[in-house]
């Protein structure tokens, strides 16, 4: 005997309806897409929110800059007098007993007060060894009167040190800008500060390079003074040659020169 397994179905219902998978994950789709991203209102604001910010940064950033900018080219002007001054402190202390040629005695040493020109060992990467003769002297710019280095190599000078200005001397290179300005002064042995030194038997004992300040007129504390390390010619080591009489070293610095170094 066999029985009939299928479910009756009454007339008034109908058998559940089971959605495939492929349907099931269109609904969620379509639900997804209905819910997601911003409506018109809340792109409007957020973008007015970002425009505010950044209206607040540019406002920032636009009190800040300014001083920002002053304060940068304080601290770089600064570092570039601080470099120009160990420049010309160690050239002038560096400066040699060097005279013009065999039959003048005097050395070359030119000194004013925006302006010196001496001799010294030559120095730079791309220097031979050998002497050199550099200038330091005030030339004008663009931007005003600034204080400049050149050399050139030392050559036998005939008839004296009249020639030098007619030497080919390299490229200047500025040492101390403005507003600052630097003022040469120079001691001998009997330590009085002189605005000149020319055609002396001798190099000064000491350079005094002071620094002020066009604007204000202040002296500046970077201010400082050079000792010459070599005042007489090589020749005067002995203090009873005849020639040398009048370079004989003194015993008393100049003031404001720092004591000499012990041996």
């Amino acid at each position: 005997m066999r029985f009939d397994q299928r479910p009756s179905c009454s007339a008034n219902r109908s058998p559940p309806r089971v959605a495939s998978g492929a349907a099931f994950r269109r609904d969620m789709r379509l639900r997804d897409d209905a819910e997601a991203g911003f409506t018109l209102i809340e792109t409007l604001a957020a973008t007015a929110l970002f425009l505010i910010v950044i209206a607040a940064l540019a406002t920032i950033t636009g009190q800040w800059l300014p001083s920002w900018n002053r304060g940068f080219t304080r601290v770089q002007r600064t570092e570039q007098l601080a470099f120009g001054m160990d420049r010309i402190v160690a050239d002038l202390g560096a400066a040699q007993f060097v005279s013009p040629n065999a039959k003048v005695k005097a050395p070359i040493f030119d000194g004013t007060e925006l302006g010196v020109t001496f001799v010294r060992g030559a120095v730079g990467p791309s220097s031979r060894p050998g002497l050199e003769i550099v200038r330091l002297a005030e030339i004008a710019s663009e931007r005003g009167p600034v204080l400049a280095r050149a050399a050139a190599p030392f050559v036998p000078l005939v008839p004296d040190a009249s020639v030098i200005p007619r030497l080919k001397f390299s490229e200047p290179v500025v040492l101390v800008r403005s507003p600052f300005r630097v003022i040469f002064a120079y001691a001998g042995p009997d330590g009085v500060w002189l605005p000149t030194w020319r055609d002396a038997a001798r190099l000064p004992r000491a350079v005094r390079v002071t620094v002020r300040d066009t604007v204000s007129g202040q002296t500046l504390a970077v201010s400082s003074v050079a000792t010459v390390h070599v005042e007489v010619a090589a020749t005067c080591v002995n203090p009873r040659s005849p020639d040398c009489a009048e370079t004989a070293p003194a015993a008393n610095p100049p003031p404001g020169a720092p004591p000499p170094a012990r041996p």
